[in-house]
């Protein structure tokens, strides 16, 4: 995600797609679109059985999208917003920045803790980060990702740990490192490129470190999500070539052709990895976010009808590989570009990416370029609807379960206005996680909403667990009139839908709604981690 740090600067492949060939249209996208007939699970019917009786309403909105926003940490984008903070401040922006995502309409944070081949985390394997303290090996006084992934659970949302595998430093000088750093301690791990230095892919012993050190977070931390995002191979440039010919020879047997040999280097490192985490907590996500564009069709028949860079033959990404071997949970395909873009079109690519996913159990999230709105020539510029238009054409793609913003700061600042729009047309109702059936779990029990009470301008709920019983959280509804013969209907319906709270300790929650005139009957399901939802509780009707 560092290409967004350098936004600014032209000509940059990933933020503007390289032309190679003269456009194809629009014929793929139309070919494409007639054969999407399935209902993923960003549409499905409520869990609850009895509902399945329920005929939906015409207009109901979608009560399953994952709404995330990436934090990133490189350069200090988005949080801490400056080194050398103190814990108090750094603290107080990270809930700040997570109270923001819960007024937007979000459900999701992706959190970077793993910058530059160092750690928001006390890691027995890399240093402190220097984003943190300015320092690299500087201990900021706390624990960020502790505080982070709490921080997140106590507004109830899904935190993905987001990692940079390779990336070693923004620069190229090892000495600037700290004397004890993995990549100093042995530099044939290394290599430099485009002024910057990287873990070196194809040496074994570097793979395995970097996914040692990474999931030492995993197994230690209560995280709901393991995110990449578009680095690998680093992005090409001019007139500059991977300085990795001496590894090719050393550990190239079986390989006649350099590039399968690095995309073999990057599939087992994202194999691993999905092995790794599947084997600590089965129950967290594995998602990728790749660069949107895989291959063109006029290089490869599979491919995108797009004319931009291939990630494949640049990055050495076969992003379609690791959905189609079922390595991901999620891919999260950066499709940062406008309709209508000549090389890489939106309305292209969402649908050849739906396509890919649908014959998999992996969720399809689209990567939105909110840090472009008012900052870049053309629609994203002169129209502050654009945006918007995206999750438009996603509602005509089922396949589409969700969306995630790059990155916070935008969202608040350029993009503001924006997102005003996409909260007021998509967002105005709020939405639960959608569930993976392949993580396992299940429903709890209905919980009991044990009473209310009145709170200044609100209703306090006191929600109760089944006995024996754990669940994550609580969704709570209000459905006006008198309690709903059963089923329960209304539930399915996320106009209906007033949040969700976090259970305590006890098991036990408050969730205070707005003030409401006329008669409501109030429900709550209970939900555990992965967001399995139970029926609907006993109803709680205030006349």
């Amino acid at each position: 995600m560092l290409a967004h740090t350098n936004r600014n600067r032209p000509g940059r492949a990933h933020d503007v797609p390289i032309p190679r060939t003269a456009l194809w249209g629009g014929v793929m996208a139309a070919a494409l679109a007639a054969s999407f007939l399935h209902a993923p699970q960003a549409l499905a019917a409520p869990e609850d059985p009895r509902t399945q009786e329920c005929e939906p309403e015409e207009d109901a909105v979608p009560k399953r999208q994952m709404r995330a926003e990436w934090i990133a940490g490189v350069e200090n984008i988005d949080w801490p917003t400056e080194q050398g903070l103190s814990a108090e401040e750094q603290q107080a922006e990270l809930e700040e920045l997570y109270d923001g995502a819960v007024d937007r309409g979000l459900n999701a944070v992706v959190v970077q803790v793993r910058p530059t081949a160092d750690a928001f985390w006390p890691s027995p394997h890399e240093p402190w980060s220097e984003w943190l303290t300015g320092e690299q090996g500087g201990d900021p006084g706390y624990d960020p990702l502790e505080f982070a992934v709490e921080a997140a659970h106590e507004r109830n949302l899904e935190f993905h740990a987001w990692y940079n595998p390779y990336r070693v430093a923004m620069h190229d000088d090892p000495s600037r490192l700290v004397e004890d750093h993995p990549a100093r301690q042995n530099p044939e791990w290394t290599f430099s490129y485009g002024g910057q230095l990287y873990y070196d892919p194809g040496i074994p012993e570097a793979r395995e470190f970097v996914v040692e050190a990474m999931m030492h977070s995993v197994d230690n931390y209560d995280l709901d999500g393991v995110h990449f995002d578009d680095y690998f191979y680093p992005y090409p440039v001019d007139d500059e070539e991977i300085p990795d010919e001496d590894t090719y020879a050393e550990h190239g047997e079986g390989f006649d052709d350099i590039g399968d040999w690095r995309r073999d280097n990057v599939d087992t490192m994202v194999r691993e990895v999905s092995e790794a985490v599947k084997a600590s907590k089965p129950h967290v996500k594995f998602g990728i976010s790749p660069f949107g564009i895989w291959r063109n069709s006029d290089t490869d028949p599979a491919g995108s009808d797009t004319a931009g860079m291939e990630s494949y033959d640049e990055q050495y990404a076969d992003s379609r590989k690791w959905v189609t071997e079922g390595w991901l949970d999620y891919i999260n395909p950066q499709l940062y570009w406008h309709i209508g873009l000549d090389v890489a079109d939106y309305s292209v690519l969402v649908p050849w990416w739906e396509e890919v996913a649908a014959t998999t159990d992996t969720h399809l999230y689209i990567g939105q370029g909110a840090y472009k709105v008012g900052e870049e020539e053309g629609p994203w510029t002169d129209d502050p609807r654009e945006l918007s238009e995206h999750l438009h054409l996603n509602q005509d793609h089922p396949g589409v379960h969700g969306d995630v913003y790059f990155s916070a700061t935008s969202l608040r600042t350029n993009a503001q206005e924006a997102f005003e729009i996409v909260q007021e047309e998509h967002y105005a109702h709020p939405a639960l996680v959608p569930v993976d059936p392949d993580l396992g779990g299940e429903a709890p029990p209905e919980p009991t909403v044990t009473g209310s009470e009145p709170v200044g301008d609100g209703l306090e709920l006191s929600v109760a667990p089944a006995e024996g019983s754990d669940p994550a959280y609580y969704a709570v509804y209000a459905i006006e009139g008198p309690p709903e013969e059963e089923p329960v209907c209304g539930i399915g319906d996320a106009r209906n839908l007033l949040g969700t709270v976090r259970a305590g300790d006890d098991g036990t929650a408050t969730f205070t709604a707005p003030a409401a005139e006329g008669e409501y009957t109030y429900y709550a399901t209970a939900l555990d981690r992965l967001h399995h939802e139970s029926g609907a509780s006993e109803p709680h009707h205030l006349p």
